[in-house]
This record gives structure tokens, C-alpha cells and sequence, in this order.
């Protein structure tokens, strides 16, 4: 009987090894609690960051409904793509490439009764050598058209003011650069009236413009442009050239006087006014150049600046800017007088800058 009891106390206390060895730690309420939490448990890993490219923006498209082919829009060819403003008031074309100045010119629109139409347009053609079916066959040199009825831009003639039969001239170089640059179906042309004075105006005027609809065979029809004070800029501004008149000066009383009027013969007249054209009124020798007719002073001073840089054998030579109107319109003649004048406009001429002698 002995001998049993200790068999059972042996098999009891190994018994109770085995469990304690085997058994997790803490309580059974702990055991439980561990249970549940390991069921919960959400093993993260280490976050990888990628970096994702930004989408490229999507390239202006011009499309075509009906026949017709519209435009890509300001906003999206400011985004990705060309657009040129060309005012026919102040005859200057501004070029924006991705929404940047890329450079500007001065051109030459239609004459009266040749008007170039306003409005927006894509380019529909493309060539570097081509002739007008309309006007006896005449050179237009990287020529990119408009519209199916003859009006494009191109390289030509400018004497300073509008001169064309329709079309847009440039200077040869600034053709052929702008050819370059632009492609059919990303790049919008913005024709108006109005004045523009800069490109931040141009750019504005151009985001305003009312989309055209398509029309009948392939034409578009144009909207009218808004005014430039309906859109919060003052028009272009023109300095007068009236001669300011001298103030009269109202002399105080001596002491002791009675104050009596002052006449014209007693007062003291101002300083002199400034004379804007006083250059014009000097004699000077030599051969005279007329350079640009622009729609105000401050663009003829501008074009001085630019043509005189880039020819620098202008800058001894006599400028001069004179007011004159053409056909109702107001310009400033851009003059150069000195010698070998006309020598001078030959080789602007070769260089794509337009020039013509004065008599």
C-alpha cells in the first residue's frame, strides 16, 4: 500500500512539472485577456512612400465640328501650347509659349476696305514657300492661314501702319522664328480692335474672348470682343502733344500796398514747356529713314530702344516722332535722320526689319 502512494505522489508531482513548465504565464483571466488581444492584433509594415510623377498637362488640341475647326482655348494653349494676340489698333503682336512671353513685333494688318477680321482662330495651314491664289500671285512666306478665304500670317512689308489686304505681316525673321515655334493644332490666334499697350493687357484681352461657333463651310463665326474698361484696364493711353500754356503768377502784394491785379505784361511766365517732339523742329542733314508708325508715343520710344540695339549704327542718327493721322487713326511716325541713311535701311532690310526712305 506504501509502495502504491509513493507511485501516485511520483505521478502526481510529475503531473504537475509538465503543467507548470508547460503553462503561459499570468492568470487564466490574464491567459484569456492575451487570447483576445491576439486576435486583434494588426501587424503594420514599414510604409513605403513612392513618389508619383505629377500628370503632365494635356496638350491643347483644336477640333473640329461641323466642318469647322475651333480653336483650342486661351486658358488650355496658356497651359501648353502657343498663343498670339495681335491688335490691330496698336499694331503689335504678342506671343505666349506655355503661358510665358516668348517675344513680340510689330505688324502690319488690313487697309481699310481690307480689314483683317478680329476674333479667334486656329492655324489651319502650314507653309514655308507659298503664293496667294487672290493677289497676283505674290510671295507669303512662312505662311500659316487662318482662315479658307485668304487671311494668314506671314512675312512681308510694313511700312508702319496697317497696309495689307487682309493679312497679318512680319518681319522676315520674326516670320520665320514664330513658324518654328507654333504647331496646327496647339496654337490660338487672338484678333482685336483694340489697343494694347502690353502684354499683360494682351493676355487678359485674350482670356475674355468669347469663343467662336462653328458656321456654314468651314468658317467660324466671331462674337464681339469686350471693351478693355468693361475689364478693369483703362484703355491705351495717347500723350497729348498740345503745347502746354504757360502759368501766369500771381504776385503777392508789396508791403504796405494795396494789392492791385496782376497783368499779363507784370507776370512771369513758367518755365518753358517741355516740347515731346523738340527734335522735329531742329534742322539736321543727312538722309531721313522712316522706322515704325506705332499708336502711341511710348511705343515709338519702346521700338527705338529695341531697333537701335539691334542696329547699333543707329544710335548717332536724329530721331524724331511725329503725330500724324491716317484714315481717322492716330500714329507716331518713328523717324531716323543722318547719314547714309538709306545705306543703313538697305542692311536692316536684309536682316528682316522694316524700313523705307523719306523724301
Amino acid at each position: 500500500m506504501v509502495k502504491g502512494f509513493f507511485t501516485i505522489l511520483c505521478l502526481g508531482l510529475v503531473l504537475g512539472a509538465a503543467f507548470l513548465l508547460f503553462m503561459p504565464e499570468g492568470s487564466a483571466s490574464d491567459r484569456a485577456a492575451r487570447v483576445i488581444a491576439d486576435e486583434n492584433i494588426v501587424f503594420v509594415s514599414q510604409p513605403v512612400v513612392q513618389e508619383v510623377p505629377p500628370s503632365p498637362v494635356p496638350a491643347a488640341t483644336a477640333t473640329k465640328v461641323g466642318g469647322a475647326t475651333l480653336p483650342p482655348s486661351v486658358d488650355a494653349v496658356l497651359r501648353s501650347g502657343v498663343l498670339i494676340v495681335i491688335s490691330k489698333g496698336s499694331q503689335q503682336m504678342y506671343v505666349f509659349k506655355d503661358g510665358d512671353l516668348w517675344d513680340s513685333s510689330p505688324v502690319s494688318t488690313g487697309k481699310p476696305g481690307k480689314e483683317t477680321p478680329s476674333g479667334v482662330f486656329p492655324i489651319l495651314q502650314k507653309r514655308v514657300h507659298h503664293r496667294s491664289n487672290i493677289y497676283s500671285n505674290a510671295p507669303m512666306p512662312h505662311m500659316q492661314r487662318l482662315t479658307w478665304d485668304g487671311i494668314a500670317i506671314h512675312a512681308g512689308r510694313l511700312p508702319g501702319y496697317a497696309a495689307s489686304h487682309g493679312c497679318i505681316r512680319l518681319p522676315k525673321d520674326f516670320a520665320r522664328s514664330l513658324y518654328q515655334l507654333t504647331g496646327k493644332d496647339t496654337t490660338t490666334v487672338v484678333v482685336v480692335d483694340q489697343p494694347l499697350a502690353v502684354a499683360g493687357q494682351a493676355r487678359r484681352m485674350a482670356l475674355a474672348m468669347p469663343t467662336p461657333r462653328p458656321g456654314e463651310r468651314g468658317h467660324l463665326v466671331q462674337r464681339a470682343e469686350p471693351r478693355l474698361a468693361d475689364l478693369g484696364m483703362p484703355a491705351a493711353d495717347e500723350p497729348s502733344f498740345t503745347e502746354p500754356q504757360p502759368q501766369v503768377a500771381q504776385a503777392e502784394p508789396a508791403p504796405r500796398e494795396t494789392a492791385r491785379p496782376v497783368t499779363a505784361e507784370s507776370a512771369e511766365p513758367s518755365a518753358a514747356p517741355v516740347d515731346l517732339l523738340e527734335q522735329t523742329n531742329k534742322p539736321v542733314r543727312g538722309q531721313t529713314i522712316q522706322l515704325a508708325a506705332k499708336g502711341s508715343f511710348d511705343e515709338a520710344e519702346a521700338y527705338w530702344s529695341r531697333i537701335t540695339t539691334r542696329f547699333p549704327e543707329l544710335e548717332g542718327y536724329q530721331k524724331t516722332i511725329t503725330p500724324a493721322v491716317v484714315r481717322s487713326k492716330q500714329y507716331y511716325r518713328l523717324r531716323a535722320t543722318g547719314p547714309d541713311a538709306r545705306a543703313v535701311c538697305s542692311t536692316m532690310k536684309q536682316s528682316g526689319a522694316d524700313c523705307f526712305p523719306v523724301s
